[in-house]
């Protein structure tokens, strides 16, 4: 069996999926889980504290290749054009180019279907787009 790989307890998850959050996708995320209707902010906490308190601080990844698993992810699961968006400028803003993103497109396309990739391909070319 693998060693643990988590980097965060139950107390400072949340503080370190934020800071992950900032990291990632810009210095507009600090807080971001105090955002949004009071009855739906909890999904937002959940956001920092598991998804990225939990899995996006665990050791035996780097940034790069998670955040590269993540886009594939989200292009796969298809009707997340937002999520995929912010995660394809995440790739770009930590070094995952335009080029490396459309090679990662391409390799997924016999799996994923070309409508799935088509779409991955708009996000990308709208991060680029924004950023022009």
């Amino acid at each position: 069996p693998l060693k643990a790989m988590a980097t965060t307890t139950k107390e400072d998850r949340l503080e370190k999926g934020n800071q992950a959050q900032v990291d990632l996708f810009g210095p507009h995320m600090k807080g971001f889980y105090l955002s949004g209707p009071e009855e739906s902010r909890h999904i937002n906490k959940w956001l920092a504290d598991n998804c990225f308190g939990d899995y996006y601080t665990r050791r035996g990844l780097d940034d790069r290749q998670r955040e590269m698993m993540t886009f594939c992810f989200l292009a796969a699961q298809g009707g997340c054009g937002p999520q995929l968006t912010s995660h394809a400028a995440a790739n770009i803003r930590i070094g995952n180019d335009r080029q490396f993103l459309i090679r990662v497109i391409s390799q997924c396309l016999p799996y994923i279907g070309y409508p799935r990739s088509l779409n991955a391909l708009r996000c990308v070319n709208e991060v680029e787009d924004a950023q022009s």
